[in-house]
């Protein structure tokens, strides 16, 4: 698992590296150690599809919506304070899996969506936008009877969130923004010269940008599989989905889906949204200083302070918080990239538990 965090974090950061592509074959000439050792991860992988099938009986369920059947993941009590959360890019919801106990036990009700081309939710066939998951969350919301969420989300996601709020601001308890949708997501590109950002897209698409593919479920699992763990890591299941040639990969299409198949697509993002697909022009567009500029609900923002920080974004979010100081929380995890609760887990669960408290008073008080 940690194997698949850290490509999906470099591939967030768009510092995706080059990924060996590795096919195990299974001969007769094959040592006994190695025919031990791959009847080992045989019987785990059958392990992790009974688990993982386990797993979502008890806690997965979808609703239907105008644009499709999104997926979803539930914890926690539903008399909780309700926490809509929305995965960052090439992930899923599975990405808190390893906090989310901890939340519901703070008294937090937590929904984990899959949004487009990422774990259980299929890419529509009618162009969709940013907002159009925006809806998707607000149709969920009426399916389960809420009527108002914590919206918070990380990268990406956290933009979906931004959107959420511009689109339903009725629906919002407050938004939990991890590195994103606080700050215009071009912000940082727009700051380098034509060379540096020029140098940026080749440093990104110099190497392969996609993830490798197997024949088999089982290779693609044996690939992610962390061998530091003994477990099943019945969660990688989540991320191994068939492409449309029949092989097993990670979010087949989902480049397609954000304009950046290859340098020119993202640089049509990046400088030229209005050539871009919807998805990624939705993402473009978004102007949180427009959208946030008569904020009336609590807003924790987590920002990451590093070299390896691809949106260094502090400045602006301080500007944004001293815009609403009484409603904006700004933590700095500081030597943290852009996973901060993939990286700092702790700070992170007492810092939602904090915002929990901030929530209830303000609940209290609306």
């Amino acid at each position: 698992m940690q194997r698949l965090t850290f490509l999906c974090i470099m591939k967030t950061n768009c510092l995706f590296a080059l990924v060996a592509f590795f096919i195990v074959h299974l001969t007769y000439s094959q040592s006994t150690k190695k025919d031990t050792l791959t009847e080992i991860k045989l019987n785990l992988f059958k392990e992790a599809k009974s688990e993982f099938s386990y797993f979502e009986r008890k806690h997965g369920r979808t609703v239907a919506t105008k644009n499709g059947k999104m997926h979803f993941l539930e914890f926690g009590e539903p008399t909780g304070i309700p926490l809509i959360w929305i995965h960052g890019s090439y992930t899923n919801a599975y990405e808190i899996l390893h906090i989310v106990n901890q939340l519901a036990s703070l008294g937090y009700y937590v929904i984990a969506i899959d949004y487009y081309g990422h774990g259980q939710t299929e890419i529509p066939e009618h162009e969709v936008s940013l907002y159009h998951v925006a809806d998707d969350i607000s149709d969920m919301m009426v399916h389960k009877g809420l009527e108002k969420a914590v919206i918070g989300g990380w990268s990406r996601g956290a933009y979906i969130a931004t959107a959420f709020y511009d689109a339903y601001p009725q629906k919002v308890l407050g938004l939990v923004l991890e590195d994103g949708g606080s700050v215009a997501f071009n912000h940082h590109y727009h700051q380098l010269s034509v060379q540096e950002l020029d140098e940026k897209l080749k440093e990104i698409f110099s190497s392969n940008f996609s993830y490798p593919s197997f024949e088999t479920e089982f290779e693609a699992y044996q690939y992610y599989y962390d061998t530091t763990r003994s477990d099943s890591q019945f969660e990688l299941l989540a991320w191994i989905k068939q492409d449309d040639e029949g092989r097993w990969t990670i979010c087949p299409a989902v480049d397609h889906l954000f304009h950046m198949d290859n340098s020119i697509s993202f640089e049509e993002t990046i400088l030229r949204p209005g050539k871009a697909n919807l998805f990624a022009r939705s993402l473009a567009f978004i102007e949180p200083e427009i959208i946030y500029r008569n904020l009336n609900v609590p807003m924790l923002i987590l920002d990451p302070v590093s070299e390896n920080d691809p949106f260094p974004n502090e400045g602006k979010n301080i500007h944004l918080k001293d815009q609403h100081p009484e409603l904006i929380v700004h933590r700095l995890y500081q030597d943290t990239g852009h996973n901060l609760h993939f990286e700092a887990p702790e700070n992170f669960v007492e810092d939602l538990q904090s915002f929990l408290d901030t929530i209830r008073k303000y609940w209290q008080m609306d």
